[in-house]
């Protein structure tokens, strides 16, 4: 009996493919605080990871309005800016909460302006997926090909898949990126309160750091003593001026 197991295999290798692409995925952007660079590593990932794809883009928007591009090819990161104009591929995704797919831009009739640019720069065909990232921030994952008709329903999955899963990442960057600000903000709160202040110029005399470096180093015992880091400063300045007294 001859049977054909071809396509199987290719539905098999595809899902290997996407669950690889997003496992590098997590370990590009999972530890990243700064939103464009984690839009640049997503972008370079996807066109490194998904065979057919020449170049990727991101388009986001910070409400409503245009809040940033990235592109795997610097050349490209027009088609993806909406600066240049609002009519594209990525817009149209954000705007239907849908993918769309232009197979083959030759004679596309939807973005006529956008096309003429892409054909120019040697794009054939398309993909756009819309990505919600928080209650702020949405935008649109752009897949391009060099050649017509490359782009199949196995890049549609990837597409849909690498969606869901950037949103995830985006929003964990944002977030971190959020509390990192937040954290910056009070350290300097602390950095002028007295008690706090001078515990950490006592660090950075003993050690010969920067306040930043000390100001971790206080934090670090009061997470390891398990009490306020207030505390943990009036103990050390206490501590000093009982020394200084003897």
């Amino acid at each position: 009996m001859n049977l054909d197991t071809r396509e199987p295999v290719v539905q098999t290798l595809g899902v290997l493919e996407a669950a690889a692409l997003l496992r590098e995925l997590t370990a590009g952007l999972i530890a990243l605080t700064d939103f464009d660079d984690a839009l640049l590593a997503l972008v370079r990932v996807t066109r490194d990871a998904v065979a057919g794809v020449r170049w990727c883009g991101f388009t986001a928007l910070r409400a409503g309005e245009p809040a940033g591009v990235a592109a795997s090819d610097e050349g490209l990161a027009g088609l993806d800016d909406l600066r240049h104009g609002p009519d594209s591929p990525a817009m149209s995704a954000i705007h239907r909460r849908e993918m769309i797919l232009a197979a083959d831009l030759a004679g596309e009739p939807r973005w006529p302006a956008w096309t003429a640019r892409a054909r120019d720069l040697g794009v054939r065909g398309v993909i756009s997926a819309p990505v919600d990232i928080d209650d702020q921030v949405i935008g649109a994952i752009n897949l391009y090909a060099a050649a017509p008709d490359l782009l199949t329903p196995q890049h549609q999955l990837t597409a849909m898949l690498l969606a869901e899963h950037a949103g995830l990442l985006l929003a964990a960057v944002r977030d971190r990126g959020r509390q990192l600000t937040l954290a910056g903000e009070r350290d300097a709160s602390l950095l002028h309160e007295g008690v706090v202040d001078q515990a950490v110029g006592v660090i950075m005399t003993q050690r010969g750091c920067p306040p930043a470096e000390a100001l971790d180093v206080l934090r670090t015992a009061a997470s390891s003593l398990d009490i306020p880091l207030r505390e943990v400063a009036e103990r050390l300045v206490r501590t000093v001026s009982r020394s200084r007294d003897t």
